[in-house]
């Protein structure tokens, strides 16, 4: 049974926007961010600061 406080949160993957490729994982609550994610990571396949968007 899960706990109350863990309830909301759920572990996403975010994917660079250029190369698709899906970098890291991560977790949101889904209360408090409904919409998708972005955040500005580094992409080891591109090797540069890219937008990484939260995948499905």
């Amino acid at each position: 049974m899960a706990t109350k406080s863990k309830e909301n949160r759920i572990v996403i993957a975010l994917a660079c926007t250029e190369c698709k490729e899906r970098n890291y994982s991560t977790m949101k609550n889904r209360k408090n961010d409904p919409e998708r994610m972005t955040l500005r990571k580094y992409c080891p396949r591109c090797r540069c600061h890219r937008e990484h968007r939260e995948t499905k």
